[in-house]
């Protein structure tokens, strides 16, 4: 089977604010990113945006069990479900999946520093390590939230109770979150899914995780594409992404307007090395979105600034559709890693709804591995 995928709800949310109409001045050339270059300087973050949490996460309660990232997924997915008319429909949220991209979870910080503190002076550092982690940290969390908690927040807050998958995995998880999602539509595999994914760029752990990698970059902000000649790095963003994928039987049947069409997407993970990248862009191309055309579309690049890469795949476009106009994700909302392919997805159709493009190519170059590409069009 061969069904035809159709997106039909969308969640937004980054430094940009909430919502599609948040984010459209992308084709307009009007946005300007939001950035804070002094609360973790010398690094610069695009920060989460002020949000009514109450608005789709109503009880306190669950608002303070969550950590940032949850909270940002559990919103966004709220937000995808309201777009798609399924909010509270009980009998349809029960029958839907759900596939999330998620990270490790976050760590908690004044625990980590009592311990390295107390590490220190220990006689026994080793027996002091393991007393420590066994009686500080929560026995649910260990020493980092289980990455399955935003499933399960999701599930809980909206009723979302069929079945669930969590990918870890970087940029590459949310990739094959909706990789996975529309093969098991279009297989007859399943009907209605809720996927996406959500990051929190504001946390010095991750910061120093990736600065020891030397990816981060530390300049006054300059483009994804101007960063590469000057030592290249990716400023990362807190946000999230979730879409409402239907089967367009399915979609019909209870009178849903579609957003888009998500034609196909595709995913590699090249062994990196000269020239790697560029042939896997070129060759997820040919494989998803060889019935492109440019008038009436665009490309919205999930490229990072890293030096090499970013060089590869820009010259791969450039090779595929010379002329064609490219976006940058990461110009405005910041690298938002396992929820920048998700959010992309979401923008580009967000801009097909709204009369922007007819088309569009969504590309993810994952920082250190994976490669991936979605194409949509209009209905």
């Amino acid at each position: 089977m061969t069904r035809e995928v159709w997106i039909t709800g969308l969640g937004l949310l980054s430094s940009l604010g909430e919502g599609a109409k948040a984010h459209l001045g992308v084709f307009d050339g009007d946005i300007d990113p939001v950035i804070d270059s002094e609360r973790f300087a010398p690094f610069s973050v695009h920060p989460s945006a002020p949000l009514e949490w109450d608005r789709q996460i109503p009880k306190k309660a669950d608002q303070r069990q969550m950590e940032p990232w949850q909270r940002l997924g559990v919103y966004a997915a709220g937000l995808a479900l309201e777009d798609a008319g399924l909010k509270g429909d009980a009998e349809r949220l029960a029958a839907m999946q759900l596939i999330v991209a998620a990270g490790g979870g976050e760590r908690d910080y004044a625990v980590d520093g009592q311990i390295l503190t107390g590490l220190r002076t220990a006689e026994k550092p080793g027996v002091f390590l393991n007393e420590r982690l066994m009686s500080d940290i929560r026995p649910t969390l260990f020493l980092a939230q289980l990455s399955n908690l935003l499933a399960g927040n999701i599930s809980i807050v909206h009723g979302v109770t069929g079945a669930t998958r969590t990918f870890m995995g970087e940029e590459q998880a949310g990739v094959d979150a909706l990789r996975i999602a529309h093969a098991r539509i279009a297989a007859g595999q399943g009907d209605t899914f809720l996927v996406g994914g959500a990051y929190n760029a504001e946390r010095p752990d991750v910061l120093l995780i990736y600065e020891m990698g030397q990816l981060l970059w530390k300049k006054p902000y300059a483009s994804v594409w101007d960063r590469p000649g000057e030592g290249g790095g990716f400023i990362p963003g807190s946000a999230a992404g979730f879409l409402v994928l239907e089967a367009r039987e399915t979609a019909e049947a209870r009178g849903a307007t579609p957003v888009a069409s998500l034609q196909a997407v595709a995913a590699d993970q090249v062994t990196r090395g000269i020239g790697a990248v560029g042939a896997s862009v070129e060759a997820l191309w040919q494989q998803a979105a060889s019935e492109f055309r440019p008038t009436g579309g665009a490309i919205l690049s999930g490229a990072t600034g890293i030096t090499g890469i970013t060089e590869e795949e820009r010259g791969a476009l450039a090779k595929l559709m010379p002329g064609t106009t490219v976006h940058a994700m990461g110009d405005v909302i910041g690298h938002t890693i396992e929820a920048q392919f998700p959010l992309s997805v979401a923008i580009a159709a967000a801009a097909i709804r709204d009369s922007y493009l007819r088309q569009a190519v969504v590309t993810s170059v994952g920082h250190m591995r994976g490669e991936g590409l979605a194409f949509l069009t209009s209905v």
